[in-house]
């Protein structure tokens, strides 16, 4: 099978749950004997569309300016640039099937295109940006969790707005069209898909509530490749409980909230923060300014390390303020037979089960999360009865299983479609 993986960004570059899981796939793709390729968006002055091999992997990286937030934003309308680095890849590169992981900072002709030379595709949610151009159903304009657009767009106007520095009162009424345009083109993009897939019960509906076509949705956790071993960590007997937290250091994944927590309690709770400092620079100042003594940065980690701080910690924590849809952290803490404690939010408490492998919390509660913290510490045999509570985690060897189910009908489909025979 050719597979041509389709995302805004990816490695070196940028790292993240995203990018990280389209290069876990299109390795396991390659190692299954699959043609695979990626293409994406990088961000750099000038244009370009520059082909590379990596682990087996086809790489076009596409080139047309520095992204802005708005440049990415009107990229969804028009980009003549990247279409046709997009149409040069599927000349050369062929593909019977196209994965899109994400489309933001993509034309939306790139998938006319895909429908026109009828080659399907699928769509994996990843996040809420097919309804909500912030991606994250966090209002910019006061950090409150939203529902998605109104009929009339203004909140989804004075949400964007109020990231650009404007006043909405003003610019809303010329806003609002244009954001309701984004969202139909969006919208065609699922319904033309011949598979969603989401990787949370969470996921799966609240889009099937938001304008996905629930016949095409599917349900599929989302795996990640293991360390063969990873060693075991005796708990140090003077009392200490080392909380972890990895990932994206920024407002809506909450860690100001554990900080705050982490004022009222004994310096036997040590708390471990690794992310890279350099993404959101005022929110870190923010964070280092509220650090206790037994608070330690670690910065951006390789994978080995982040495997190395997890065998290390205690418990690991996930904050979140807003719907996250998946958490490859709390996927990587059980893999590590970690409990986690993490807030009770959108797909959060579906990977968590309360009082079994984890707690989970008021998200933002400030004083629930102390009291949490300080139990575990007053009573550290809950860590280890948490800890046996941890269930094995999905293989990206199983993942790629499941997917192939998916993919195998869609193909069998098309081709039917189109008149072929597939024996």
């Amino acid at each position: 099978m050719r597979v041509l993986h389709l995302t805004h960004q990816y490695l070196p570059e940028k790292v993240g749950g995203v990018e990280l899981y389209t290069h876990w796939l299109a390795r396991a793709q390659v190692a299954r004997g699959h043609d695979v390729a990626v293409f994406y968006r990088a961000s750099a002055s000038g244009t370009g569309c520059v082909h590379r091999t990596d682990a087996g992997i086809d790489v076009w990286q596409a080139t047309d300016g520095v992204l802005t937030a708005s440049r990415r934003f009107l990229s969804t309308f028009y980009s003549p640039h990247l279409l046709e680095c997009f149409v040069t890849v599927l000349d050369e590169f062929k593909p019977e099937f196209v994965h899109v992981q994400h489309l933001m900072g993509l034309p939306y002709a790139i998938i006319e295109t895909l429908i026109k030379r009828g080659i399907p595709y699928m769509v994996t949610l990843h996040d809420f940006w097919w309804q909500c151009a912030n991606a994250q159903l966090l209002t910019n304009y006061s950090q409150e969790l939203c529902q998605g657009p109104q009929p009339s767009f203004h909140n989804c106007a004075r949400c964007a707005l109020a990231r650009a520095g404007g006043y909405w009162q003003v610019g809303a009424w010329a806003l609002a069209p244009l954001l309701a345009w984004r969202n139909r083109l969006l919208t065609r993009v699922l319904h033309a898909a011949a598979a969603l897939v989401a990787s949370t019960p969470f996921v799966l509906q609240w889009y099937a509530a938001h304008h996905a076509l629930s016949e095409r949705l599917h349900l599929l956790p989302l795996g990640m490749p293991w360390p063969e071993k990873l060693p075991a960590r005796q708990r140090e007997a003077n009392g200490r409980v080392r909380f972890l937290y990895v990932g994206g250091l920024s407002y809506q994944k909450g860690l100001h909230v554990v900080l705050e927590a982490f004022r009222g309690l004994p310096p036997e709770a040590e708390l471990w923060i690794a992310g890279d400092e350099q993404a959101d620079p005022d929110y870190v100042a923010l964070l280092r300014s509220m650090a206790t003594a037994n608070v330690r940065f670690l910065g951006r980690l390789t994978r080995e390390a982040v495997w190395a701080v997890l065998v290390d910690a205690d418990v690991v924590v996930v904050p979140a303020l807003w719907y996250e849809t998946f958490s490859f952290l709390i996927s990587e803490a059980f893999a590590a037979r970690k409990p986690v404690l993490a807030s009770r939010i959108g797909a959060l408490a579906d990977r968590v089960n309360d009082g079994v492998d984890g707690m989970l919390l008021p998200p933002g509660d400030v004083a629930a999360w102390r009291k949490s913290m300080q139990g575990l510490l007053e009573s550290p045999d809950k860590i280890e009865i948490l800890r046996s509570g941890v269930g094995t985690q999905l293989s990206m060897d199983e993942h790629v299983d499941d997917l192939d189910e998916i993919l195998n009908g869609v193909l069998v489909t098309s081709s039917s479609a189109r008149g072929v025979s597939v024996s």
